[in-house]
């Protein structure tokens, strides 16, 4: 099963492998708070609209997410979700490495390294396994166009997208207006989800 940020990388990458336009911050919150959630639907973390607190100090055997869950369990003070999502945006550029590495060794992308001179220019990760992305689009499409009350994962990966605006690339503008007031709901339904669209609109403020 990937995670929320891995599936956020797959969602803004071309046929080309290169990534699409999203605005920084918007995509750091989302990978951040990525994170939380999952540590959240491990049963690892929770949150009430005053804290965020570990109640399953146990290590999940991930990477990206013991990191942070070992991070939160010892920090002495108490913070709410919005100071997690914007701590861990700040710090957005680690887990956006690493989840193209992990991508990469799961043999789904591939790293192509452009130079010249012997000088890196650019990378570009091709797809190798289009299957995850084509599964986590069919998540994203089934949230949106439908009025059922939605999978826990898959309503946090609408969410997600919504807040780095990755629909204005896979819907039309028609569809984009149409689904808008879907995928608002869906965010709405998690204290996390709020707290990452919150970090957003706020822009880069530092945590603390």
């Amino acid at each position: 099963m990937l995670r929320f940020a891995e599936e956020i990388m797959l969602l803004i990458l071309d046929d080309s492998g290169e990534f699409v336009a999203v605005p920084t911050w918007p995509l750091h919150c989302a990978l951040g708070g990525g994170v939380l959630m999952d540590l959240a639907l491990e049963g690892r973390i929770d949150t009430d609209p005053e804290r965020l607190f570990v109640v399953d100090p146990t290590p999940v055997g991930d990477d990206l997410l013991d990191s942070t869950l070992a991070r939160i369990a010892e920090t002495p003070d108490t913070f709410d979700a919005r100071h997690w999502v914007r701590t861990m945006a700040n710090g957005a550029g680690r887990i956006r490495a690493r989840v193209l590495e992990r991508l990469v060794e799961h043999g789904i992308l591939e790293c192509r390294e452009r130079s010249f001179l012997w000088v890196l220019r650019s990378r570009r990760y091709p797809t190798l396994d289009s299957k995850p992305d084509r599964e986590v689009k069919r998540r994203l499409m089934s949230v949106l166009f439908s009025d059922d009350i939605p999978d826990p994962r898959d309503g946090a990966i609408v969410a997600l997208a919504d807040t780095c605006g990755i629909f204005d690339h896979l819907l039309s503008q028609r569809e984009v207006r149409g689904t808008a007031e879907r995928a608002a709901l869906v965010g709405g339904l998690d204290l996390m989800l709020q707290a990452v669209s919150t970090a957003v609109q706020e822009g880069r403020i530092p945590a603390g």
